[in-house]
């Protein structure tokens, strides 16, 4: 077959026999030596120019108007399928591009909800943030959930990871059990009212409450009566320290 490319070409060197149809073997006419030189310079310009391609390059080095390419295939190989210029590409999905998206679910009045003045000093309809220091500052009140509890079988769990202001109507007597009170070396507080039905009801407190004097007040027993009590412990739950706010209110 006649090698009219360099593609064409032998890693043979014995079975390259011609140049374009013109015959260097053995024993060929002294006029085809320059034949071929100009046949093989002629196949070198075509690759130069691009008329004729090489079937499997391997670069070492690799410039292209005189920048050396540095991306290796597998890179050059992310831009396989690539039609037109991806930044004209990128352009226009950036300008259509929605917070959907990105899988985002908060809208946009949701997010600016960060906007803040000051870290760490709270704001009308903005997250609440701590400073540099952990320090939270409210700027206005503080409003919390009050978490209704009732009895059964004589037993109630006051749960501090659902609140920490309780409200209880007695309907029995009841024995009551602190939990959650947050890790050793942490305190947590908070508040219990207690609301006597028609028929004096009693409360059995944790043996960790201490109250002053270590004595229990006595729970008011009027039908209506209001008690309020405030719990604080500094010990992960160890010992509660209890005080009667206020007693036979309402």
């Amino acid at each position: 077959m006649a090698k009219n490319t360099i593609a064409q070409y032998s890693a043979t060197a014995s079975s390259n026999t011609d140049v374009a149809n013109i015959d260097i073997d053995e024993g060929m006419a002294p006029s085809n030596v320059n034949n071929a030189l100009r046949a093989i310079m002629g196949h070198l310009k075509d690759m130069d120019v691009g008329t004729s391609a090489l079937t499997s390059p391997d670069f070492t080095a690799f410039k292209v108007g005189g920048t050396t390419i540095t991306a290796t295939g597998a890179e050059l190989n992310f831009v396989d399928g690539v039609t037109s210029n991806i930044q004209t590409q990128l352009n226009s999905k950036l300008s259509t591009l929605a917070l959907s998206d990105l899988g985002v679910t908060a809208t946009a009045a949701e997010l600016n909800y960060n906007d803040l003045t000051t870290l760490g000093t709270s704001q009308a309809s903005k997250v609440v943030t701590a400073d540099a220091n952990g320090v939270v500052t409210f700027d206005n009140g503080i409003v919390e959930e009050s978490t209704a509890i009732t009895s059964s079988s004589l037993a109630a769990t006051l749960d501090l990871h659902t609140g920490t202001n309780f409200t209880h109507t007695l309907t029995e007597n009841v024995t009551y059990t602190f939990s959650n009170p947050g890790a050793s070396g942490r305190a947590s507080a908070f508040t219990l009212k207690v609301t006597q039905d028609s028929t004096a009801r009693t409360i059995t407190w944790p043996s960790s409450v201490d109250w002053p004097n270590a004595t229990a007040p006595t729970l008011s027993t009027t039908s209506g009566a209001v008690d309020v009590f405030v719990f604080v412990t500094y010990s992960g739950g160890t010992t509660y320290y209890g005080f009667a706010a206020g007693q036979a209110m309402g």
